[in-house]
């Protein structure tokens, strides 16, 4: 299998291929400037069906060690499918696999944060909502 890319800035991984225009929605609100500071995040998207439906562990096992980057964003079949389209986050440094969701609005946050260092990982593992979603703190 091939080797997950390595990119400049965090990657945004697609691995579900089932609606394209909700794919393109989905980075679209990504790279939609934040309202009050107009922050955005550092990514890079990458839609190849080489990882079409790969779970984390494949995924992670894919993963470059060039890669040098805290976390991975995958848009799968539950971001293509749920309302909000919640983006799996999986962490890559304290506890390698771990993961929550998060809504495309608040992705930056979670980018710059961790890229920078100014938060752990688990400071937004444990401010997701009940369904396991962050939603921004409030």
């Amino acid at each position: 299998m091939k080797k997950i890319p390595t990119t400049n800035d965090v990657l945004v991984l697609r691995t579900d291929f089932s609606d394209e225009k909700t794919w393109k929605s989905i980075c679209k609100s990504i790279k939609t400037p934040e309202p009050e500071n107009g922050f955005l995040p550092n990514v890079e998207f990458h839609s190849d069906k080489k990882y079409e439906s790969l779970k984390t562990n494949q995924l992670l096992s894919l993963l470059p060690d060039e890669y040098e980057h805290p976390i991975l964003f995958i848009v799968d079949d539950q971001s293509m499918s749920n309302r909000e389209h919640s983006i799996l986050c999986i962490d890559l440094i304290d506890e390698p696999g771990k993961h929550f969701r998060v809504i495309p609005s608040e992705v930056w946050g979670v980018e710059n944060n961790l890229s920078e260092a100014n938060m752990d990982f688990i400071d937004f593992a444990d401010s997701v909502d009940k369904d396991g979603v962050f939603r921004g703190f409030n």
